[in-house]
């Protein structure tokens, strides 16, 4: 029973090495191709949002105002993952926003990472592109309805259902 955790980060910018931060994570820990529980929480950084991450996700710095400080949110993030393998669509992304801000709080995260997107490439050469909304739709039609877009926890849902599908782990 390999736990896999699929995690998926909104932020202020669009580089950590520039200063963005993560003000939503999402995450779904997965056991035999099922979700077996979930973590999301918004941020308060106390970041500016650049306008181009606010155009992504539209996370307002309005939003954050009373949400958990990192010190209260990364401590629990990685009780969550344990010694989970991670996955992520567009992992590099995603693993240098979460090591950033593991590494402000002097925590670290040695779990190793996988990329839908690099899988996709693989398994899915055929498709125009391998965003996350393109792969799911090949793979499942209809992106779900409820879904919100560029939102962690349902970005991270819809990139837990692409990992399960195109390895297998069902």
């Amino acid at each position: 029973m390999a736990r896999t955790v699929i995690v998926d980060v909104e932020t202020s910018g669009l580089s950590a090495q520039r200063g963005g931060r993560v003000i939503e994570v999402g995450a779904v820990a997965i056991v035999d191709g099922t979700a077996v529980a979930e973590f999301d929480t918004l941020i308060d950084t106390g970041a500016s949002i650049q306008y181009g991450a606010y155009r992504v996700h539209g996370i307002s710095e309005e939003m954050l105002c009373g949400k958990p400080l990192p010190e209260d949110v990364w401590g629990s993030f990685s009780e969550f993952v344990g010694d989970a393998r991670l996955v992520a669509h567009n992992a590099p992304f995603d693993s240098s926003f979460i090591r950033n801000e593991l590494a402000r709080l002097n925590l670290g995260l040695p779990n190793p990472w996988h990329c839908t997107v690099r899988l996709a490439r693989q398994k899915l050469p055929q498709l125009h592109n391998h965003k996350l909304d393109t792969v799911y739709r090949y793979l499942f039609g209809a992106i779900p309805a409820t879904a919100q877009r560029h939102r962690a926890l349902d970005d991270a849902r819809m990139a837990a259902r692409i990992w399960v599908e195109l390895t297998g782990d069902h």
